[in-house]
């Protein structure tokens, strides 16, 4: 069952963890105040489960707007500028969406984050890419 709305989201994942769920992954998003404010809102209503932030990097445009069109994700000012800077060179918009996604983690970590799952798509380069940027930044 979909959510109408964000409190209505939370009420269905509360009792997600009521029924036993002990360990949550957010779907993607583009915009970490989302994530923050998703975050705040589990926190009030008692979900105390660890929740990984869930990142995709962007890979190509049509794959990232089949995405969002499924997921309902909304794509920040800065992503979107740079989509259309480099949509007409594949290794162009690959490179700067791991770098969008570094960006994103490590503002993630930071901030405390309970984990990060990566939506890589099966695709290993990008895995490896993103790993090798972030891993001391990890352990730290």
């Amino acid at each position: 069952m979909d959510a109408e709305n964000l409190d209505q989201d939370i009420m269905y994942l509360k009792k997600k963890v009521e029924a036993g769920a002990q360990h949550l992954i957010s779907q993607l998003f583009f915009d970490n105040s989302y994530f923050y404010n998703f975050l705040e809102k589990a926190r009030e209503a008692g979900i105390d489960v660890p929740i990984q932030a869930g990142i995709m990097p962007v890979i190509n445009k049509a794959q990232i707007e089949r995405m969002v069109t499924l997921c309902g994700a909304s794509l920040p000012p800065k992503f979107t500028k740079m989509m259309q800077r480099f949509e007409h060179s594949p290794e162009a918009i690959r490179e700067a969406g791991i770098a969008y996604a570094v960006d994103q983690i490590v503002d993630l970590v930071s901030h405390g984050v309970d984990g990060i799952h990566l939506y890589t798509m099966n695709n290993p380069y990008v895995a490896r890419r993103i790993s090798e940027s972030i891993k001391d930044i990890i352990k730290a």
